[in-house]
């Protein structure tokens, strides 16, 4: 009997990490986002028809005014449209169609917007996680050596804002 309940705890616990892990905001943000864009881009009559699904997100991602994470997304989603146009066309929610896609290629979740730092004064920063921070310096390119302590970060970050505009790879 006690063991029975010490499984059951083991499992509980597995579930709500496993929860928490996925609960990250900006998890699959650059594919949801294109993904609403080909959905509010598609006339309503036409959102349950997968050849205009797969011709909506071809004229998406053909268009100029992406930005270079979102052309990253297209990237990887032009190879499977027709897988993506299936769930589509069934009406799935984006956050649970890039889920889904995902698991084709663990990259699409993987492509984030850039964390924007222009506004945020030290006191911001040093609510950030030192995870974070790493994740904006590796988004502009640069690499923090010696870097030990958290305010070593953050004046790395400060001294780095000339980088932040660039949004290429």
């Amino acid at each position: 009997m006690k063991s029975v309940s010490i499984i059951a705890a083991a499992a509980v616990m597995l579930a709500s990490s496993v929860n928490a892990a996925s609960n990250d905001p900006r998890e699959c943000e650059v594919c949801m986002k294109v993904m609403q864009d080909v959905r509010d881009a598609l006339p309503k009559a036409d959102q349950k028809d997968k050849p205009k699904i797969e011709a909506a997100l071809a004229a998406q991602c053909a268009k100029d005014t992406l930005s270079a994470r979102e052309r990253k997304i297209c990237y990887y989603i032009d190879p499977i449209k027709r897988d993506v146009a299936h769930p589509f066309s069934l009406g799935m929610p984006v956050d649970r169609l890039c889920k889904r896609i995902n698991k084709s290629n663990s990259e699409i979740c993987g492509v984030k917007f850039p964390v924007k730092t222009e506004n945020l004064e030290k006191k911001d920063l040093t609510k950030l996680r030192v995870k974070q921070l790493k994740s904006i310096l590796l988004d502009r390119g640069v690499e923090c050596k010696g870097c030990v302590e958290k305010e070593e970060y953050i004046k790395m970050v400060q001294d780095t804002e000339h980088l932040a505009g660039s949004d290429e790879f």
